[in-house]
């Protein structure tokens, strides 16, 4: 479904700063959807989203409401194999909270080295020295993707 526009409708450009709903959804349902909620706002290029949805933005007119289908791996690239890995019990209780008890399925936030962001991991599994495997890929790496996008301000 697209809305119609008039020439005058500012469209999506490198670096345009947006407000928009969107839904990412996988093979196993949705990941993010901000439709039932505020809308998001965030700028093209900031890597925000992944180089392949942002390049599917460019050129949309503000009031555009699309879908794109995705094919498996073009989003968020294919599974890494070398993203998969053990974190000593010594490290996370440096990180975070002694008594935390990790289940597979939980996802931790962890700084990145200098600092001033965040990367998720999800635990795979616990072992019996408190060890903990986890899968840094993002969650629909490998996966066909559906991207659903609301275009509503594009500055």
């Amino acid at each position: 479904m697209t809305t119609t526009t008039h020439a005058s409708t500012p469209t999506v450009q490198p670096g345009s700063f947006l407000t928009l709903h969107y839904r990412l959804a996988g093979l196993a349902g949705d990941v993010i959807n901000t439709f039932n909620e505020k809308p998001a706002t965030l700028s093209l290029g900031a890597g925000e989203l992944s180089p392949a949805m942002e390049e599917l933005l460019l050129g949309l007119a503000e009031g555009t409401h699309t879908t794109f289908e995705l094919v498996a791996g073009a989003a968020f690239g294919e599974r890494n194999v070398d993203m998969m890995q053990w974190v000593a019990r010594k490290l996370m209780n440096e990180l975070g909270d002694p008594d935390e008890q990790y289940m597979a399925g939980d996802v931790v936030q962890f700084p990145t080295p200098d600092g001033l962001g965040s990367y998720a991991g999800a635990v795979v599994q616990v072992r019996e020295d408190g060890a903990v495997l986890f899968d840094f890929n993002h969650p629909l790496a490998g996966q066909p993707v559906t991207f659903e996008v609301k275009i509503i301000g594009v500055l």
